[in-house]
């Protein structure tokens, strides 16, 4: 769930509420007048494919690249 807070909030306490999302991995809604104008959403690495298939790894086989295009994606290209 976002916290909401307003730009003359955010200026006061920055440090201190940067911190507190930093813990909490929430992201932060900043309003002006009631209406929102920014959203600050913490940084989390990429996954890999590997990684989040990694429980499975070695149980599938495939017979072709699963990240390779489609013939649908190459027809989009044209």
């Amino acid at each position: 769930m976002a916290v909401t807070i307003s730009k003359t909030q955010l200026k006061a306490r920055m440090l201190q509420i940067f911190r507190e999302l930093e813990e909490s991995g929430e992201e932060l809604i900043v309003t002006d007048r009631d209406r929102p104008v920014l959203r600050v959403v913490p940084f989390r690495p990429r996954t890999t494919v590997e990684d989040v298939f990694a429980d499975i790894y070695g149980q599938i086989e495939f017979f072709e690249d699963p990240n390779a295009p489609t013939s649908d994606d190459w027809l989009d290209l044209l």
